[in-house]
């Protein structure tokens, strides 16, 4: 009997063994959602500070740079981008027509947030870092 791919839940980066990359841990997403998630990593790089890095945290890809910008990753029904609280709040009127949470945005695997939102949370996002360096 051929096992159904159903048999996935969680993310779609969980597998055997964590991924030791972002490259790693997208190579075993299932398209449409590893195009998503590269067009949502390009527009994170392009808005991250050049000595950014990208690592794995909490076992998905993530941006670092003095603490984690943000977190993404794609589930078996959606992909989410993880900013902040403080950064989804901000955007919040921008978001309207995804689905929210604390601290997650929702998306279709299809469909990326537009590249120009992701950037602006991104930069929101390391002025709120830089901000709390400073205090």
């Amino acid at each position: 009997m051929k096992k159904t791919k159903s048999s996935k839940r969680g993310s779609a980066a969980k597998g055997k063994g964590a991924p030791k990359s972002v490259d790693e841990c997208l190579a075993g997403v299932p398209e449409p959602a590893r195009g998503t998630l590269n067009k949502i990593r390009a527009a994170i790089r392009s808005a991250a500070p050049s000595e950014a890095t990208e690592v794995i945290s909490y076992g998905i890809p993530a941006f670092e740079h003095n603490g984690v910008l943000v977190w993404f990753a794609a589930f078996s029904d959606h992909c989410s981008l993880f900013p902040t609280a403080a950064v989804i709040e901000k955007f919040k009127n921008e978001l309207k027509g995804y689905t929210i949470s604390k601290g997650t945005i929702q998306f279709p695997t299809d469909k990326p947030l537009p590249a120009a939102l992701v950037k602006k949370m991104v930069k929101a996002r390391v002025a709120q870092i830089e901000h709390k360096k400073r205090h």
